[in-house]
C-alpha cells in the first residue's frame, strides 16, 4: 500500500509544477511563431439562431401589379394602382392593401390561396353588395380586420369568418341591419357603421357579437335606439340621427359604458336617472331639444349640454348629495346656446370640486348680452391676472355687482370664442376609431 501512495504524491507534485508554468508565462513575449486558436471558447458561438421569425429571401411570387417590400415579407401593397380585380395573393401574405382602386367585385376564388391573411384593406373602391360572392371571406380562417369603408355597399356582407375583430363599413349606402348579419362573430370588438343610410336594425342583431366594445352608428337615419346592445359595450356613438326618445331602462344592462355620444338628435326628455352608470366618463347630448337636466353620475368627467332648450341648470338635481370621501369627477361642462337666465349656482363648485372649465357662452334668449357669471372688482393688472386664473380653476365668486360682472364675462366670452374649436359634424374618422372629438 505504501508504494502506490508515494507514487500518487509524486504525480500530484509534478502536475502542480506543470500548472504553475502558465502563471509565469509571458504572454506579451513574441516567440515569432504563428499559433492557431489552441484555446477555443468554452461557450460555442452560434450564428444561426432561430427566433421564430420566418426569413424570406427576395420573393418572386409577389403579384406584378403590387409591391412586396423585403423588409416586410408578410405584407403586399396594391393600393392606388387603378386595379379592377383582386390580384393573385401569395399564401405567405398576412396584410393586404387594396385601397384606392377601382375594384368592383369580390369572388370566392380571390382568396383561395391566401389562407394566412389577417388584415384586408378594400376601402375606397367600387364594391357593390351583389358583387360579393357569398362566403368569399369565410375562406380566410385567421382574418381579424376588414376594411370595406368608402364603397357602394347597400347591405352588410355576410357571412364573415368568426375570427373577425374589427369591421369597418362606414361611408357606404347600407340602409338596414338584418337579424343575422353578425351571426357567429363572437370575437368582434369594433363595428363602424357611420355615414350610411341605416333606418332600421332588425331584432337583436347587435347582441350577436358578444364581445363588442365599440359601436359607431353616427350619421345615419335611425329614429329609435337599437333594440338591445351587448353588455360588453364600452363606447357608443349615435350622433347625427333622428332619435327622439330613449327608453327609461335602456342602459341598465350596460354597466361598462364609458362614453355615450348622442348629439344632433331629436331628444326632448331624459329620465333623471337615465345615465346613472358606474364607469361613464364622457356624455354628449348637445344639439338636441332637452328642456331639463338630469342626474350626473359620480364618474362623469365631460358633459356636453350645448344647443338645447334648458332654462334652469338645477345643480341640486344634477348633484343631490355631496360626499367628501368620494367626490364627483366632473371637470368640463358646456351649456352654451340654451335658454339660461341666471348665473350658475356656486353650489356647483362644492359638488364638483374638480371642475376646471364651464363654458356658458351665449344663450338663445339674449344673444347680444352675456348672462352674468363671474364678478369683477376694481383691481390692479397683476391682481386681475391672478384672479382670472383663480376663477378659471377654482370657481366663481359670489355675485355682488351685476354690471361689472357682465363686462367681465363679455371679455371672457370673446377670448373663449377665439379659442373654442369647431364641432366636427361628420362623426368618426375614416377608420372608425372612437377618437376625441372637438365639440
Amino acid at each position: 500500500m505504501g508504494i502506490p501512495i508515494h507514487f500518487l504524491i509524486v504525480t500530484l507534485l509534478w502536475g502542480t509544477r506543470g500548472l504553475c508554468q502558465y502563471n509565469i508565462y509571458d504572454y506579451d513575449e513574441d516567440d515569432g511563431l504563428e499559433h492557431e486558436n489552441q484555446y477555443p471558447p468554452h461557450v460555442p458561438l452560434t450564428h444561426n439562431v432561430d427566433y421564430g421569425v420566418p426569413h424570406f429571401p427576395y420573393s418572386t411570387d409577389c403579384a406584378r401589379e403590387c409591391f412586396c417590400p423585403p423588409a416586410f415579407p408578410l405584407t403586399m401593397y396594391c393600393d392606388n394602382r387603378k386595379l379592377k380585380t383582386i390580384p393573385k395573393i401569395p399564401s405567405r401574405i398576412h396584410q393586404l392593401h387594396l385601397q384606392y382602386n377601382e375594384i368592383e367585385s369580390v369572388t370566392a376564388s380571390s382568396f383561395i390561396n391566401a389562407t394566412s391573411l389577417t388584415e384586408i384593406n378594400l376601402s375606397h373602391n367600387k364594391i357593390m353588395s351583389d358583387k360579393i360572392e357569398v362566403g368569399a371571406f369565410t375562406k380566410i380562417p385567421h382574418l381579424t380586420q376588414l376594411f370595406l369603408n368608402y364603397n357602394e355597399l347597400d347591405e352588410i356582407p355576410s357571412p364573415l369568418p368568426s375570427s373577425t375583430e374589427r369591421l369597418h363599413l362606414g361611408f357606404n349606402k347600407i340602409n338596414k341591419v338584418r337579424e343575422n348579419d353578425f351571426q357567429g362573430l363572437v370575437n368582434l370588438t369594433m363595428l363602424d357603421l357611420c355615414n350610411n343610410q341605416i333606418e332600421t336594425i332588425k331584432g337583436k342583431a347587435l347582441t350577436k357579437p358578444k364581445s363588442l366594445m365599440q359601436l359607431n352608428i353616427c350619421n345615419n337615419k335611425l329614429h329609435s335606439m337599437p333594440v338591445k346592445l351587448p353588455a360588453s359595450l364600452m363606447y357608443l356613438s349615435l350622433e347625427n340621427n333622428s332619435i327622439s326618445e330613449i327608453p327609461g331602462d335602456y342602459f341598465t344592462n350596460l354597466p361598462n359604458l364609458q362614453a355615450i355620444r348622442m348629439s344632433h338628435n331629436q331628444l326632448k326628455e331624459i329620465p333623471v336617472k337615465m345615465f346613472d352608470l358606474p364607469n361613464l366618463v364622457e356624455l354628449n347630448v348637445g344639439h338636441n331639444k332637452l328642456k331639463h337636466v338630469f342626474f350626473v353620475p359620480r364618474s362623469l368627467e365631460h358633459l356636453y349640454l350645448q344647443d338645447n332648450e334648458i332654462d334652469i341648470l338645477n345643480i341640486t338635481l344634477m348633484c343631490p348629495a355631496i360626499n367628501p370621501m368620494n367626490t364627483n369627477r366632473l371637470t368640463y361642462l358646456r351649456v352654451d346656446q340654451n335658454k339660461l337666465k341666471a348665473p350658475i349656482s356656486t353650489y356647483a363648485f362644492l359638488c364638483y370640486p374638480h371642475i376646471q372649465s364651464i363654458y356658458y357662452g351665449e344663450q338663445k334668449h339674449e344673444p347680444h348680452i352675456q348672462s352674468p357669471l363671474i364678478p369683477q372688482y376694481p383691481m390692479t393688472e397683476d391682481e386681475e391676472d391672478y384672479d382670472r386664473e383663480t376663477i378659471r380653476y377654482h370657481g366663481y365668486r359670489h355675485v355682488e355687482d351685476q354690471r361689472e360682472v357682465q363686462e367681465y364675462h363679455q371679455r371672457e366670452h370673446e377670448e373663449d370664442e377665439r379659442d373654442a374649436p369647431e364641432y366636427r359634424e361628420h362623426g368618426d374618422v375614416e377608420d372608425g376609431y372612437f377618437d376625441h372629438y372637438s365639440y
